[in-house]
């Protein structure tokens, strides 16, 4: 594109698009080229917007595509730097890594929820908004630049700042999961029981019983039944480690 096409360009921008184009400069660290793809990724369900087709216009795709592109990236990093790892290994590491928690973590980190479009208060949103736009982001930047931009971004700003590959091997990604995981391998009986359901303040809340042979070992209290779930297997995972981690 010759510089004559590339002032032109740049002129024809909205002072709005201007001041997103130097946001999302910054956020990526190199000029966005089409900016329609990042807008996407900040637009939620909830703006009823649709293309020419009448195709809904929001990041759920995306989050989709950047998925894959986070995956395969994360993927060949840990097959070069992990060289000993067989494939479960492999895939338990980049499990951890792309976990729904690490990426919440990451989205929050990039402040994303600050450009996203949408009818419903910020204050409503769950908690996974800020993994589900970062998945997002990644699959805009796939679109715009490419897969070497994509791979670049991610070594910058997922790889080199989070991931520790001695450190993931001891986190655990869900306790839940461990603890079933364990009482399978030992033949013991499991059972999850909600033992209350109470709004307070207009919140929900759920409150769950974890007995493993018919005697409770641990309770907790959250907003879902699933965290609630995972809280009281985290208490009864710490209370049961020495036997677990033999």
């Amino acid at each position: 594109m010759s510089m004559i096409k590339k002032i032109f360009k740049k002129s024809r921008r909205s002072p709005e698009d201007e001041t997103f184009f130097h946001e999302m400069k910054e956020l990526l660290g190199f000029n966005p080229i089409n900016l329609s793809h990042f807008r996407r990724a900040f637009t939620h369900r909830s703006s009823n917007i649709v293309d020419a087709q009448g195709n809904p216009v929001n990041y759920e795709r995306l989050e989709f595509l950047g998925d894959a592109m986070l995956g395969s990236v994360i993927a060949a990093h840990l097959f070069n730097e992990a060289p000993t790892g067989d494939e479960g290994y492999l895939t338990k590491m980049r499990s951890k890594i792309v976990s729904r928690e690490h990426l919440n973590e990451l989205g929050r980190d990039l402040n994303l929820i600050n450009w996203v479009e949408s009818k419903v208060l910020p204050q409503h949103f769950g908690e996974n908004i800020h993994g589900n736009l970062f998945e997002a982001f990644i699959g805009a930047i796939y679109l715009d630049r490419g897969f070497g931009y994509c791979e670049e971004f991610i070594h910058k700003k997922v790889i080199g700042p989070y991931v520790d590959i001695e450190r993931l091997e001891g986190k655990v990604i869900s306790y839940k999961s461990l603890l079933i995981e364990w009482c399978q391998k030992k033949k013991k009986k499991f059972f999850f029981e909600v033992y209350e359901d109470n709004g307070v303040e207009g919140q929900k809340y759920f409150g769950v019983k974890l007995k493993i042979d018919d005697k409770v070992v641990a309770r907790a209290r959250a907003t879902s039944k699933k965290k609630a779930e995972e809280k009281a297997s985290q208490r009864a995972y710490f209370a049961f480690q020495e036997k677990i981690d033999k």
